[in-house]
């Protein structure tokens, strides 16, 4: 603004061409003091001469201007804030959230979660994958077979409530995330086909296994019986059917397809939002509960999930060595860069929408499904975290040699 009050002040003699009214304005402004304005009135003067639209129209720019970083950032980190926000409604007013609970709302948002999933995953870049399948089937059985038996030692663990104890052992038997291992694998340049296919394969296997994994790891373990043969029959309408159907929507529809994927993060904004949704009636359904857990448990619960990560990628750090000695050494297909990125970061996150589904499914045989996913939350939140922070990591380490190889 100042600086437009300063081009008009000095503009403003040239706008008159007579050179006896020139000599006019010149004396009275140096005869009379009156007119010996200070500069800050002249300033005060010009703008008030200013029509009022205009000075509107600068007074919203400049509240874009502040307004536009939220915006970005909400934009950026829509999942954690939707989930946030989910937990937070549920807690502060839990009225709507047990009235949708009520009318079986978390089956309609579980069903859109996975036929926006079918809808977004591209198996174009699944053939390419073919020369690293060994590489794959690993990832397939660290996410399926060899990570839930963590699941073991979380129990162990003397923590109350025990639902919180009891979620982040069913959140090992998950499959890994249906988005964000893919893309912090392409983001750290590993390879995006493999990465691809073992998250496709993984969550349609998974729905399958899940059920097995619960029932020998977490009920023998609570001393609970789960129906698996109708837990099965219940995540394969929920969950298959509803991927399936999106899946099959892209592949028919080649105008779905490519709408699809030039709304990438549309869709993703509509996904979070139905997953938060599974959450907002969970927490406000187990609200008394909630309240009663002391802070300290709850920061507990959140330390184990990010151990639990932790642990994950020191367990897929070693194996992938190991497998990469055993089989050639520098010359093995573990060993290639792209390769072990992908399967580092894709066998160690686990997907918090299936939980959800599973929990929902379960109809409470392992305690109060508020306190079973309120610590699976935290825990989906920090791997994210967690992994962006090792991703940049890597890029700034190549980038440093690669600095130092061109010096």
């Amino acid at each position: 603004m100042a600086g437009t009050t300063q081009s008009l002040i000095l503009t403003l003699p040239s706008a008159v061409n007579t050179p006896f009214l020139r000599r006019k304005t010149c004396c009275l402004f140096s005869r009379s003091p009156r007119f010996n304005l200070p500069r800050r009135s002249i300033s005060t003067l010009t703008r008030s001469c200013k029509p009022s639209d205009e000075i509107h129209g600068s007074d919203l720019a400049n509240g874009l201007y502040w307004t536009k970083p939220l915006i970005n950032f909400a934009s950026n980190n829509f999942l954690p804030l939707a989930l946030t926000s989910g937990v937070a409604f549920g807690l502060a007013n839990p009225t709507l959230g047990c009235l949708a609970d009520k009318y079986h709302l978390s089956k309609f948002s579980t069903f859109g979660i996975f036929v926006v999933s079918g809808l977004t995953l591209r198996s174009d870049a699944i053939g390419a994958a073919a020369k690293a399948w060994p590489v794959g089937l690993f990832g397939l059985c660290s996410i399926l077979l060899f990570t839930p038996y963590f699941s073991r030692l979380i129990l162990l663990i003397p923590l109350q409530p025990k639902e919180f104890v009891t979620g982040l052992a069913i959140f090992t038997c998950m499959p890994t995330t249906l988005s964000s291992g893919v893309a912090l694998t392409q983001l750290a340049g590993g390879n995006t086909a493999i990465a691809l296919a073992m998250t496709v394969v993984s969550n349609m296997l998974g729905i399958l296994i899940i059920p097995f994994s619960i029932s020998k790891f977490i009920a023998d373990g609570v001393g609970v019986y789960v129906p698996t043969a109708r837990l099965l029959r219940s995540l394969i309408l929920t969950l298959l059917v509803p991927l399936i159907l999106g899946k099959v929507l892209r592949e028919s529809f080649r105008g779905l397809a490519n709408f699809v994927d030039q709304n990438r993060k549309l869709f993703s904004k509509i996904s979070a939002v139905f997953l938060s949704l599974v959450p907002w009636m969970q927490v406000s359904r187990s609200r008394s509960l909630l309240l009663m857990v002391k802070p300290a448990a709850f920061i507990v619960a959140i330390g184990m999930g990010m151990i639990l990560h932790l642990v994950l990628l020191a367990f897929n750090t070693l194996t992938i060595r190991n497998l990469s000695a055993v089989s050639g050494g520098g010359k093995s297909i573990f060993a290639e860069k792209e390769n072990a990125v992908a399967a580092l970061l894709v066998a160690s996150q686990k997907t918090l929408p299936v939980m959800v589904a599973v929990v929902d499914q379960l109809g409470g045989a392992f305690g109060e499904s508020g306190l079973l996913v309120l610590p699976c939350v935290a825990a989906h939140l920090s791997q994210i975290i967690l992994d962006s922070f090792l991703v940049n990591f890597w890029l700034r380490r190549d980038l440093s040699s690669n600095t130092v190889k061109v010096a």
